[in-house]
C-alpha cells in the first residue's frame, strides 16, 4: 500500500491546532525561538524557544498568541498512521497521560539537538515521494522520532514498569474516552463492566498507572467538550446539557460550577 501523504502534515506555524482540518492529528512541535502562550484547556500555558509540545486532542487549544519573533515547526500525524507505527511500550504511559494535564516539556541541550534533527529528518524524507519504499522509510522515521519523545519522557517522569494488563486496561479505559463515550455515560461503573473489571480495580488502575483516579479522567474529559460546546454561541445551555447526558440543565449548571469555577453564563462571557 503506498504511502498516503496526507498521513503526515508540517508547518511552520501553530494556526493548525484551531483549525478543523487538523482536529483529527496529534501533533508534535518544537519551538525553535521566540515563545506562544497557549490556552489549553482554559488555561495560559508558555511555549518557549528549547521547548517540545505534544498535543493528543487539538480542541484543548482555545487560543494562540505568539511574539513576533516565534518560530516553531509542527509535524501533525493521523490517527492511523500513528498506530500503525508508534512503537508498542508500557513505559510511556504515564508520561502519555501527563500531556492531558501539561502538553509542553522544556528539554535539555542535547535533547534539543535530538529534537531538531529528528523535525528535520521527518520533513527531508517525507519530501522523497520517489522513494520506492517511501511508507516503510517514513514509518521507520517517525519510528524514531517516536522514540525519543519516549525517552524524553523517562527523564520527565521516570521509567515505570507496569504490567502490560494494567497498561491494556489503562489504555482501552483511554481509548473508549477519547471515542467520546462520556457524552453519555461518566460513571465508573460502566467503563469497568465495559473493561470487564470492577469499578475498585479500574480506580486502582488508573492511580497506578497515571497518578489519578478513573472519576478525574471521565471528568477531565467532560470538563474539555464542555469548553468546546460553550465556545458556539448557537447551542443553549439546554441543548449543551441534552448533547451530554446530563439528567438536567439545572444539574449541568451544577456540574460546570463544580468543575469550572463558575455558571455557565459566566464562562461563556
Amino acid at each position: 500500500m503506498d504511502f498516503d501523504i496526507n498521513n503526515i502534515i508540517i508547518e511552520d506555524n501553530l494556526n493548525g491546532l484551531l483549525e478543523k482540518r487538523l482536529s483529527d492529528y496529534v501533533g508534535h512541535f518544537y519551538c525553535s525561538n521566540g515563545s506562544c502562550e497557549i490556552m489549553f484547556n482554559e488555561k495560559a500555558e508558555a511555549f518557549s524557544k528549547g521547548d517540545c509540545m505534544i498535543i493528543v486532542v487539538p480542541s484543548m487549544i482555545s487560543g494562540i498568541k505568539p511574539t513576533e519573533d516565534f518560530q516553531v515547526k509542527a509535524i501533525y500525524t493521523s490517527h492511523p498512521f500513528l498506530e500503525s507505527c508508534a512503537p508498542r511500550n508500557n513505559h510511556a504511559i504515564k508520561g502519555t497521560l501527563a500531556l492531558y494535564i501539561d502538553p509542553i516539556w522544556h528539554l535539555t541541550e542535547k535533547e534539543k539537538h535530538i529534537c531538531e534533527r529528528n523535525f528535520q529528518q521527518v520533513e527531508e524524507r517525507l519530501a522523497e515521494t520517489d522513494h520506492a519504499y517511501h511508507r516503510d522509510l517514513m514509518i521507520s522515521v517517525v519510528q524514531t522520532f517516536f522514540l525519543d519523545f519516549y525517552n524524553f519522557q523517562v527523564r520527565i517522569f521516570g521509567k515505570s514498569n507496569i504490567q502490560e494488563h494494567k497498561a491494556s486496561i489503562m489504555l482501552r479505559f483511554i481509548q473508549m474516552l477519547q471515542e467520546g463515550v462520556y457524552r453519555e455515560h461518566r460513571k465508573v461503573s460502566y467503563f469497568a463492566d465495559k473493561l470487564c473489571v470492577t469499578p475498585k480495580y479500574l480506580s486502582e488502575v488508573s492511580k497506578k498507572t497515571s497518578g489519578f483516579s478513573a472519576n478525574y479522567w471521565i471528568n477531565r474529559f467532560t470538563v474539555i467538550e464542555i469548553n468546546r460546546l460553550l465556545k458556539d454561541r448557537s447551542l443553549t445551555f439546554a441543548e449543551i446539557s441534552e448533547q451530554l447526558n446530563f439528567s438536567s440543565p439545572a444539574y449541568f449548571t451544577h456540574y460546570v460550577q463544580t468543575y469550572l469555577g463558575d455558571s455557565p453564563s459566566a464562562h461563556r462571557q
